[in-house]
């Protein structure tokens, strides 16, 4: 159980990684600073945006649940 819970929070944190790098920069970062702020935003959010923070969301859900899952079962397995 705890390598099937190990595998899932490993592919959980590079679906993670890869997802917040596809996020568009909101400003006040590091985007700024390299003329990431040059550029502005033509109103609300696109539908891929919202949907990109819905899986974001799941995702990291999951991967939380993991994290828990994990801590508990190596807790109590001595």
């Amino acid at each position: 159980m705890s390598t099937l819970l190990t595998v899932l929070l490993i592919l959980t944190s590079l679906i993670m990684i890869l997802l917040v790098l596809l996020h568009k920069g909101r400003g006040g970062g590091l985007s700024d600073m390299f003329g990431g702020g040059v550029s502005s935003s033509l109103g609300g959010s696109s539908v891929a945006e919202r949907n990109l923070d819905r899986f974001t969301v799941g995702i990291g859900v999951i991967w939380f649940a993991c994290v828990i899952a994990l801590g508990l079962l190596l807790a109590y397995q001595n």
